[in-house]
């Protein structure tokens, strides 16, 4: 049975109107909880605001975003220090079943799965930083230092020994990845293959009385897309100064809090509301 990827889209100025970096942080670290929460194979941060430079904040996302997804033990390893990582401390951790609590080997089992780092080179193979006392071993494979990897555990003794495993064959959900479109919306659904695209704003169909035609779509679709706009200006102001029509970009445009009491609904407040509500209505996998 082929998985169902499910991604979703962030804009940049999410954290724009968010002066301080710990706010930001904990923003983005709110996002990062929610695509735990709900098996979210990939966040993609995208340019929404073509008269501003948004460099800066496409790359904070994606830096915070990744670092919150790597496991604990790794993050040393594959993280230099950087200021943009000064209130890091504060991001939720995600507790998903790659960031394992036990660090000792004796409480490893043969078939676990782990994420490792390469961490130098042995006659016999590459000993790999597992999050425990000492490297594992990886046998007659040689691994650049600091690569990161999906592995399977195939013994635990004096030494642990393991192999390499792709992670999207991992039966447990596995974290997500994290990508950045920097050039604008229309670039990111013309360039990226979505068997199902859905929007979310207010100004759009209610989700229940579009649920049972969704329903026909997201039982045959393999790559599902879910797009959120920004704190000040929604998908459909975000799609105008592109020149192009929301609607015409995507297969529905949905309002997932449709009595909303608030003049707005931030965008991380949009991405629990949304995936809670699909996940009911459609049990997302993971």
């Amino acid at each position: 049975m082929v998985k169902h990827w499910l991604t979703v889209a962030v804009p940049a100025s999410v954290v724009a109107d968010t002066p301080h970096l710990r706010e930001k942080t904990s923003k983005i670290g709110f996002i990062g909880r929610a695509a735990a929460i709900f098996c979210v194979d990939e966040i993609i941060v995208y340019a929404d605001d073509p008269k501003v430079n948004q460099r800066r904040d496409l790359d904070l996302m994606a830096l915070l975003l990744s670092y919150m997804e790597t496991p604990q033990y790794l993050r040393k390893r594959l993280f230099e220090l950087k200021p943009e990582l000064q209130y890091a401390g504060i991001l939720p951790p995600l507790r998903t079943p790659h960031h394992p609590l036990q660090a000792k080997i004796r409480g490893l089992r043969v078939g676990e799965f782990r994420e490792a780092v390469a961490v130098s080179k042995a006659k016999d193979g590459t000993l790999l930083d597992i999050g425990v006392e000492k490297p594992a071993l990886l046998p007659q494979t040689q691994i650049p230092p600091n690569k990161r990897l999906t592995v399977k555990i195939t013994k635990v003794s004096d030494r642990v020994e393991v192999q390499t495993v792709d992670r999207n064959t991992v039966p447990d959900y596995w974290g997500y990845t994290v990508s950045v479109e920097k050039r604008s919306l229309g670039k990111l659904l013309e360039n990226r293959r979505f068997d199902l695209t859905i929007g979310t704003s207010k100004f759009a169909t209610r989700f229940q009385d579009a649920a049972q035609h969704l329903e026909q779509k997201w039982q045959k679709a393999n790559n599902t897309l879910i797009l959120f706009g920004a704190p000040s200006r929604g998908l459909h102001e975000i799609a105008q100064d592109e020149g192009v029509n929301l609607n015409d970009l995507l297969d529905f445009v949905l309002n997932t809090v449709p009595a909303q009491g608030t003049e707005t609904v931030r965008t991380e407040e949009a991405l629990f509301v949304t995936l809670a509500v699909l996940n009911v209505q459609f049990d997302i996998e993971c």
